[in-house]
C-alpha cells in the first residue's frame, strides 16, 4: 500500500484520477494549484486506486493525505 502526502498547502485544481483506476508510476492522480503555479501530484507505486481523499475546490495542508494505492 502506498500513500501519497501533500508537500505543500495548495487548492486541488483538479482531480484527473478516480477511485478503481489502475495506475502507473508517474501517472497524474490530481493537479494542485499554489501561487498560480499548477503542480500535478504523481503516483509513487503502481497499482489500484482504492481510495481519493480530495475533491476539486479543497484546501490541503502540507502532510495531507490525498490518495492510496495498493
Amino acid at each position: 500500500m502506498s500513500e501519497v502526502r501533500a508537500e505543500m498547502v495548495a487548492n486541488v485544481w483538479k482531480v484527473v484520477a478516480a477511485e478503481g483506476d489502475t495506475v502507473e508510476e508517474g501517472d497524474t492522480l490530481v493537479i494542485l494549484e499554489s501561487m498560480k503555479m499548477e503542480i500535478p501530484v504523481l503516483a509513487e507505486d503502481s497499482g489500484t486506486l482504492v481510495s481519493l481523499k480530495v475533491a476539486e475546490g479543497d484546501v490541503i495542508q502540507e502532510g495531507d493525505l490525498i490518495a492510496v494505492i495498493e
